[in-house]
């Protein structure tokens, strides 16, 4: 006997994984703030469009994961994870499928007036954002079945997303944005190989080769930590390029929260671990990324008032 579908809300919230967006959000976040600090001019404007775009994007890659990991036979109803609605039953593919290209036309709707700021960089900017978004699970060979999505997620969920804010906001585009850019990007691409690793006997039944697969267990914890650690050398670089950057060295303490994190990583790694982890790796890029935020905020601040 099949188990009740949950009320719609429950169905939608599950599908959306809105514990998912400040990975979209913060680099958005941070962006904003090199921006301003470059240019001195606050564009709200363009943080909100930038914003909901951006959490559109995200949404609409977790809905299409949702179904093509159903249809493909690597997500089922015992999968360690959180629950998918397609897998489960919950929604047709077809209905998932639609939400999601609802959500990439609202991403380029929201695209199209950063285009009237930024021109045509924006409209290519844009287009391969949308392509990256879309193709992490569909098309011929979708990114999340290979061993290049962390490197998908660093440039698209840190470098592309800070530097192309603060472009907009300053009509620059700076060494120290796309540091910055790589700050907020490391662990984004750590909390995809925590959900891999999670993932791994499900995704190598599957027949995907994700780097989790490729480097085992070990190497996997191992690659999170370095993703984790390399935060330090990319924020000290950042200070490398003077007033206002320095201030982002108040994301440091930050980094507090990665022993934390490999510890729980330790072998016999459960799903229930990695589960909490992708949490907790969430938590520290957005703390990160206020940290840093607000480090250069106050710097810039008080340049401005000497």
């Amino acid at each position: 006997m099949s188990k009740p579908t949950p009320p719609w809300t429950t169905v939608a919230w599950h599908a959306v994984r809105p514990h998912t967006l400040p990975l979209s959000l913060a680099p958005v976040l941070v962006g904003s703030v090199a921006g301003w600090a470059d240019s001195g001019v606050v564009r709200l404007d363009v943080s909100l469009a930038a914003a909901l775009s951006a959490a559109c994007m995200q949404i609409g890659a977790n809905l299409q994961n949702d179904a093509a990991d159903a249809l493909d036979g690597t997500d089922d109803a015992h999968r360690a994870g959180p629950p998918r609605v397609t897998a489960l039953g919950w929604a047709s593919p077809r209905a998932v499928l639609a939400s999601a290209w609802i959500s990439f036309v609202l991403a380029v709707l929201a695209g199209i007036y950063l285009v009237g700021i930024g021109g045509w960089p924006m409209v290519w900017i844009g287009l391969l954002a949308v392509t990256a978004a879309w193709a992490y699970s569909g098309g011929p060979k979708p990114i999340a079945r290979g061993p290049f999505g962390e490197a998908v997620v660093l440039i698209f969920f840190g470098l592309v997303a800070v530097a192309g804010v603060a472009w907009l906001y300053s009509g620059n585009l700076t060494g120290p944005m796309i540091t910055a850019g790589l700050a907020v990007g490391l662990p984004a691409s750590a909390v995809l190989t925590i959900n891999n690793l999670r993932d791994l006997d499900g995704d190598l039944r599957a027949g995907r080769r994700t780097l989790a697969i490729y480097l085992g267990p070990k190497g996997a914890v191992r690659a999170v930590g370095i993703m984790l650690v390399s935060v330090a050398p990319a924020l000290s670089l950042l200070a490398l390029w003077g007033r206002p950057w320095a201030g982002a060295l108040l994301g440091l303490p930050a980094l507090a929260l990665v022993p934390g994190i490999l510890r729980s990583l330790q072998p016999p790694i459960t799903a229930a671990a990695c589960n909490a982890n992708l949490k907790r790796t969430t938590r520290f890029q957005m703390v990160l990324s206020l940290a840093m935020s607000a480090g250069m905020i106050l710097v810039a601040f008080v340049d401005r008032t000497i």
